[in-house]
């Protein structure tokens, strides 16, 4: 990889990046409060579950699909998967996640020197722009392969996620990090399983993460927006 290009797609994935991840905990808190969540191993199995049936399974082919149609140039093709993708997420909460990154990350892409003006005038026509469509335009244009942009996309969830747990949980930063090391150890094998898989073979079925989403909406105490 190009000096150039890594040096965007750490930027990409960085925590300081302002689009309000941290403020998320895509179900995590929900599960905290009925127990599901307890520990370190709990944490772990927790974050690992979701990566498996979830954002293996549709996040991230949807995230190669999405920078296939953005480089090809296929502008119809962006359209109906940013909509596609937004008409999954099964909760409120959940939408509002990806719709809100979404956005926060289309108004700093705008801000950003080097976007294509193409890049620009498509991401103006979504009404509704999901996180995995904004970032996949960002990586595209940046000149950042996908398998590397999928990975980083996964890095930032998981470490949102792992963040989550420790502002929620007597967890300490030691802990956050073994969590971390763990479950980096998957992402380049799930990715690249994720990057052959069939779009028919799509699934982001995890009813106990809905739920708990659902349920998180009116959750008497909490600190994340979902």
């Amino acid at each position: 990889m190009k000096s150039t290009a890594l040096a965007k797609l750490l930027q990409l994935g960085s925590q300081a990046l302002p689009i309000g991840g941290y403020s998320h905990s895509q179900g995590l808190e929900s599960a905290v409060e009925r127990k599901w969540i307890t520990d370190e191993g709990s944490v772990l199995r927790w974050i690992s579950n979701v990566l498996q049936f979830s954002i293996y399974t549709f996040d991230v082919p949807s995230l190669f699909a999405l920078s296939h149609a953005w480089l090809a140039p296929d502008d119809a093709s962006v359209c109906s998967l940013n909509a596609e993708f937004v008409a999954t997420r099964e909760s409120a909460e959940l939408r509002a996640a990806t719709l809100q990154m979404g956005f926060s990350m289309r108004a700093l892409l705008y801000v950003l020197p080097g976007l294509p003006i193409r890049t620009v005038e498509i991401l103006r026509t979504l009404q509704e722009p999901s996180l995995p469509c904004v970032w996949s335009a960002a990586s595209a244009a940046w000149g950042v392969d996908s398998r590397d942009s999928a990975i980083a996309y996964v890095w930032s969830w998981a470490e949102n996620q792992v963040l989550a747990a420790i502002k929620t949980l007597p967890l300490g930063q030691s802990a956050g990090q073994r969590i971390l090391f763990s479950l980096g150890q998957s992402i380049e094998p799930g990715v690249a399983e994720a990057q052959i898989a069939h779009m028919d073979d799509r699934s982001n079925f995890a009813p106990a993460l809905a739920i708990l989403s659902a349920q998180h909406e009116t959750q008497y105490s909490r600190l994340f927006r979902s």
